[in-house]
C-alpha cells in the first residue's frame, strides 16, 4: 500500500513578471484614455480622465505609474489610427506594464473581434486590463464571456451612432447642403458658408478640357497635352492621367449642379466606401452654384462620353449579333433613335424590305412625323454610289489624311509606358507577398500588417486602373492601324464597286443616319448620311428621283474635313 505523502501548496504570486520571472516590488500600472471628437466638452472630459488616473495610481502604494496613453479626437472603430493605443500595446508586450486601467470597454475598442484579440494577447503576456465601468479584470476566470457580451453591446452602440450620423447626413443632402467635399478643380470651398466659388486660375484648364473633348479628342490625348503644357491637377500633380480628365468631364458640378450620395459606407466598423450604383439614396440639385461651362457644352460632352462607353461594351456584341447587314447600323436623323427592318406586303409578289424609324413604326407616326421608310435596295445602291465617289474624287486627300493619322500614332509612347507600369505592378505584388509571409511568420503585428496591406492594395488598384486604360488605348491604336490598312487596300487604284459588298461595307462604315436637313434647310426623310470609320461623312439623296437621275460626281472632302476626321479617329475612347 502506497504511503501518504505530504503536498506543500505554493500560493500564486501575482506580482511575478512573466518576461523576467522575477517578482516586481510594485505593480506597474498604465492608463488608457480616449475622446472621439475635438469639441470643447469632450476635451474637458479627456483632461478629467488623465487627472483621475494620476490620482488613482498615487493613492495605491503598491502601484507605480508607467505612463498615461491618450488619444485625442480619434475614432475608436479603427485601432490603426490610435497611435497611443498601439504604443501602449507594444510597451505591454515588451514587459513594461502589468496592469492597464481604462474607463470602459467602448474606450478600449468598439468591435468584438478587436477586443478579444488584444485582451487575449495581453493575457498571454500576463498583462491585466481593468474596465472600471463594467468592473471586469481580464485575468479573472469569468472575463471572456463577460467581455464578449460587453463588447457586443459596445459594437451595437457604434452601429447605432453610425445610423444616426447617416440620418443626419441625409437630412443635410435633402436640404441641398454640400457634404463630404474633397476638392474640385476650378472651385474653392468656403468651410464657414459651405459654398463653392470659382477659382479663376484653374477655370481655364476646366474649359479647355470640356471644349477639346467636345471636338472629339479623347481623354488620353487631353491628359498628355495638359501634362505637356505644365498644368497641375487640384492636388498639384504635374502628370495628368486619363481617369482624372474623365472624372472632370463626368462631374456635374461644372454645369452648376450638385449630386450628393455618390458613394456610401458599407458598415461602421470597416468604414469601407463603395460607389453608389443605386444601393443608397442620391440627391440631385440643379443650379446649386455658379457654373464653369454652359449646360449645352456639358450635355454634349456627356453624350460623347456615354456613346464611347457603349462602344466599349457593346461594339463587339453588335458585330457578332447583327442578323442583317444594316442591323444596329442605322440611326434616325430626326429623333436620334434606332431604325429597324420591316417587310411591306409580306407574302405577296410586291413584298419589299424597308428600314424605318422604330419610334414611328411601333409607337405611331406622331412620335416622329418627319421620318419615312426607305427600301433596303436603295440603301445598298446609295452605299455603292457613295463609296465610288469617295474613290474617284478624294484619293489624294484621303492618303494625306491616313498618313497624318499614322504619323501621330507612331509618336505615341504607350507601349513603353505600359511596360514600365507592368514592371511596377510586379514589384508591388512582390512586396504584398513578402508582407503576407511576414505576417504568417508572426514577424509583424496584425495592425501593422493591415495598415501596410491596405496601402499597398490601394496602390495596386490605382496601378491596375492606369494599365487597363493604357491597354484600351493601345488596343484602339492597333485597331486604327488596321483600319488604315483596310482603307489603303480598298481605295488603291480607284477600285470601283459594281454591286453592294457586305464585307466592304462593314470594313469602312461606322453607321448611317436616315433622314435630315439638306443644304437649303429643307427636311429630307430619304437623306442618307454615311459615316466612315475614319470620321468622314458623306450625304447621298436616297429618294427615287435622285437615285434614277444622272450620276452625281460629288464633291471632294476639304482638308479641314480630313483634319476633323483625324481628331475623331485619334480620340481615345
Amino acid at each position: 500500500m502506497r504511503q501518504a505523502v505530504e503536498v506543500q501548496v505554493i500560493k500564486p504570486n501575482k506580482n511575478i513578471n512573466r518576461r523576467t520571472g522575477k517578482e516586481a516590488k510594485k505593480k506597474r500600472v498604465a492608463a488608457y484614455c480616449r475622446v472621439s471628437t475635438d469639441s470643447e466638452e469632450q476635451l474637458i472630459s479627456y483632461k478629467s480622465q488623465i487627472a483621475h488616473y494620476e490620482g488613482l495610481v498615487k493613492a495605491n502604494p503598491d502601484w507605480e505609474l508607467v505612463d498615461i496613453y491618450a488619444d485625442e479626437a480619434v475614432t475608436g472603430t479603427s485601432v490603426k489610427k490610435r497611435l497611443e493605443f498601439q504604443r501602449m500595446i507594444q510597451d505591454a508586450l515588451e514587459g513594461k506594464i502589468d496592469l492597464i486601467l481604462t474607463k470602459s470597454i467602448s474606450r478600449f475598442a468598439r468591435d468584438t473581434l478587436t477586443m478579444i484579440e488584444y485582451t487575449r494577447k495581453l493575457r498571454e503576456y500576463g498583462v491585466d486590463v481593468f474596465f472600471e465601468k463594467e468592473n471586469i479584470h481580464t485575468l479573472s476566470n469569468q472575463w471572456e464571456m463577460g467581455m464578449v457580451l460587453m463588447s457586443a453591446v459596445a459594437q451595437q452602440d457604434v452601429e447605432t451612432a453610425s445610423a444616426n450620423t447617416k440620418l443626419g447626413l441625409k437630412m443635410k443632402m435633402k436640404r441641398g447642403e454640400l457634404v463630404g467635399f474633397n476638392g474640385c478643380l476650378g472651385f474653392d470651398y468656403n468651410k464657414e458658408t459651405k459654398e463653392l466659388s470659382i477659382n479663376e486660375e484653374e477655370v481655364e484648364i476646366v474649359k479647355y478640357i470640356f471644349e477639346t473633348y467636345a471636338t472629339g479628342v479623347g481623354c488620353h490625348i487631353i491628359a498628355k497635352e495638359l501634362t505637356k503644357r505644365g498644368y497641375r491637377t487640384k492636388r498639384g500633380n504635374p502628370k495628368w492621367g486619363d481617369s482624372t480628365v474623365r472624372g472632370i468631364i463626368a462631374n456635374e458640378k461644372y454645369c452648376g449642379d450638385l449630386l450628393s450620395g455618390k458613394s456610401f459606407t458599407v458598415d461602421p466598423l470597416s468604414k469601407k466606401r463603395l460607389a453608389n450604383f443605386g444601393e443608397s439614396e442620391k440627391y440631385y440639385i440643379k443650379d446649386h452654384h455658379p457654373p464653369i461651362v454652359s449646360r449645352e457644352l456639358f450635355d454634349k460632352c456627356q453624350e460623347i462620353r456615354k456613346r464611347r462607353n457603349v462602344n466599349k461594351t457593346q461594339g463587339r456584341i453588335d458585330r457578332y449579333s447583327r442578323q442583317y447587314t444594316f442591323s444596329s447600323k442605322i440611326k434616325c436623323g430626326f429623333c436620334q433613335g434606332g431604325v429597324g427592318r420591316r417587310a411591306w406586303n409580306a407574302g405577296t409578289k410586291n413584298s419589299k424590305v424597308v428600314w424605318h424609324c422604330i419610334l414611328s413604326s411601333k409607337h405611331g407616326k406622331k412620335n416622329c412625323p418627319d421620318s419615312k421608310g426607305i427600301h433596303e435596295k436603295i440603301i445598298e445602291e446609295a452605299f455603292v454610289k457613295c463609296f465610288n465617289e469617295m474613290c474617284e474624287n478624294n484619293k489624294e486627300i484621303l492618303e494625306d489624311f491616313l498618313t497624318t493619322v499614322q504619323e501621330a500614332l507612331e509618336t505615341n509612347d504607350n507601349k513603353k509606358e505600359l511596360a514600365t507600369l507592368n514592371k511596377k505592378l510586379q514589384q508591388l505584388e512582390t512586396k504584398i507577398k513578402k508582407l503576407v509571409d511576414l505576417h504568417l511568420d508572426g514577424a509583424i503585428e496584425r495592425d501593422i500588417y493591415n495598415e501596410k496591406h491596405t496601402t499597398l492594395s490601394r496602390d495596386k488598384e490605382a496601378l491596375n486602373q492606369q494599365i487597363n486604360e493604357l491597354r484600351i488605348t493601345a488596343d484602339e491604336e492597333i485597331a486604327i492601324n488596321e483600319k488604315i490598312k483596310e482603307f489603303r487596300k480598298l481605295f488603291k487604284d480607284n477600285q470601283i464597286l459594281k454591286e453592294f459588298d457586305k464585307e466592304i461595307f462593314d470594313s469602312v462604315i461606322d453607321h448611317i443616319i436616315l433622314g435630315g436637313t439638306d443644304e437649303k434647310g429643307n427636311k429630307n426623310p430619304h437623306l442618307l448620311t454615311f459615316v466612315f470609320k475614319t470620321g468622314i461623312s458623306k450625304d447621298i439623296d436616297g429618294s427615287k428621283k435622285a437615285m434614277k437621275g444622272k450620276k452625281n460626281k460629288g464633291k471632294k472632302i476639304s482638308s479641314s474635313q480630313a483634319s476633323d476626321a483625324c481628331g475623331v479617329l485619334l480620340a481615345t475612347y
